[in-house]
C-alpha cells in the first residue's frame, strides 16, 4: 500500500509505476547506507563569528502569525509550525526533498537528501546531530524554541550544518521561523561538478532558503483556515519521503544520479 501512495502521487502522464516503485527501492537503499558515514568536516573548525571568511554564515526568519501571549496554545501556530519542521514539510520539492525513517528518534537521525538541479539528482547525506526544546531569555523577555540541527556527512557537496527553529516570543505571541546554517564547498573530485556548484551553488542554496520561509508561512496560514496538515509520503521498510507535494517529471527516470559525489 505504501508504494501505491507514493506512485498515485509521483505519477505524471507517460511515467510508469514500475519507474516510480524502483527510484524508491533506490532511495531507501541510499538511506541505510548513511549508517556508515561520518560528518565530513571537524567540529572545532566551525566559524567563530558571523564574518569568518573561511565560511558562508547565514541566519534568517519568517513571521509565521500570532498567538496570545504566554506558552504555546494546544493547536496554534507554534504547534502548526513544529509539527511541520518535525515533518521536513518545509522543503521545496523543486530544489530539494528528503528520505527518512520518521519512527527513529529525532536525534541522530540519518537523512538521505536528493538535490534537484534541471536532469541531475545529487544523492547528499546528513545527520540529525542537536534539538532544542527549551525556554531562553532574550532582550524582550522570553521566547519557546523547538528545532533540530544536521550536519553533513561524507560525500556531500558541502560541509557545515543547517539549524531549523520555530520560536515563540512569550511577551508578544509573535512566532517566528528561524534558519541558521554555517557552510562551505567541500572536497568535489569531479572537475565538471566542482564547476557547477562554484557557479550555482550559493545561489540555489539562498534560493532555497527564501522558499523555505514562504512556503512555511503558507503552509500554516492554510492549515489555519481548515487544510489538513500534510505529512510525508510512505515509501518502504518504515522509510518516507518528503516533502507531500513531491512529484515525479517527465525526465526524472533518465535523470543522473550523483551519489555522495563530493569526498
Amino acid at each position: 500500500m505504501a508504494a501505491d501512495v507514493l506512485a498515485d502521487r509521483a505519477v505524471g502522464p507517460g511515467v510508469r509505476a514500475g519507474t516510480v516503485l524502483l527510484r524508491a527501492a533506490g532511495l531507501v537503499a541510499e538511506l541505510a547506507g548513511l549508517r556508515e558515514r561520518e560528518v565530513n568536516y571537524d567540529e572545532s573548525d566551525a566559524p567563530r563569528h558571523a564574518r569568518d571568511p573561511r565560511w558562508h554564515v547565514d541566519s534568517g526568519y519568517a513571521l509565521l502569525g500570532t498567538e496570545p501571549p504566554g506558552p504555546p496554545v494546544a493547536g496554534g501556530v507554534w504547534e502548526t509550525a513544529c509539527a511541520l519542521v518535525r515533518r521536513y514539510e518545509f522543503t521545496d520539492h523543486r530544489l530539494l526533498r528528503g528520505v527518512f525513517r520518521p519512527g527513529d528518534p529525532l536525534l541522530g537521525r540519518d537523512m538521505l537528501l536528493e538535490g534537484r538541479y534541471l536532469a541531475l539528482r545529487f544523492y547528499l547525506g546528513v545527520r540529525v546531530t542537536d534539538v532544542v526544546d527549551a525556554e531562553h531569555a532574550n532582550p524582550g523577555g522570553r521566547e519557546r524554541v523547538w528545532g533540530w540541527t544536521y550536519r553533513t556527512l561524507q560525500g556531500h557537496l558541502e560541509q557545515g550544518e543547517l539549524s531549523y527553529e520555530v520560536v515563540k516570543d512569550l511577551e508578544t505571541g509573535a512566532v517566528t521561523f528561524w534558519i541558521h546554517a554555517y557552510s562551505r564547498r567541500g572536497p568535489i573530485p569531479n572537475p565538471i561538478i566542482r564547476l557547477g556548484f562554484r557557479l550555482f551553488g550559493r545561489d540555489t542554496q539562498l534560493r532555497f532558503y527564501r522558499r523555505v520561509g514562504r512556503r512555511m508561512h503558507r503552509l500554516v496560514k492554510d492549515h489555519r483556515q481548515g487544510a489538513p496538515l500534510p505529512g510525508p509520503v510512505p515509501l518502504e521498510d518504515g522509510s518516507a519521503i518528503a516533502p507531500s507535494t513531491t512529484r515525479m517529471r517527465w525526465w526524472d527516470p533518465i535523470a543522473l544520479p550523483l551519489r555522495h559525489p563530493g569526498r
